[in-house]
């Protein structure tokens, strides 16, 4: 039973990890951008739309799908760096044995 009792320390640690792990994303911020800039969105490290910044000179009545593309692929950069962040910060408490914890994040 010492072994059980060991393990069980250990993924209580571990648990302790995640949550801090968790909370430092949440306070990290990466950038995605379109259009040479003209759209950039804002996303926190889990994976948190925060803020969009659209140039006003992008903004076109006449071609409002542009700016909804453009919207999109800058969101979808950001989201993509900000999963690219998590998976470093796990590799780290992992040891970079690629473990996949599901629902780790969510």
């Amino acid at each position: 039973m010492k072994g059980f009792g060991n393990m069980m320390k250990q993924i209580k640690l571990m648990q302790q990890k995640m949550q801090k792990i968790q909370e430092e994303l949440a306070e990290k911020k990466v950038e995605g951008s379109a259009g040479g800039g003209m759209v950039t969105a804002v996303v926190n490290g889990k994976q948190e739309l925060l803020e969009i910044k659209i140039d006003k000179e992008v903004v076109d009545p006449e071609d409002v799908e542009m700016l909804q593309d453009l919207i999109v692929a800058a969101v979808n950069q950001a989201l993509k760096k900000s999963q690219e962040m998590m998976n470093e910060e796990m590799a780290k408490l992992t040891g970079g044995l690629g473990i996949n914890i599901p629902g780790l994040f969510g």
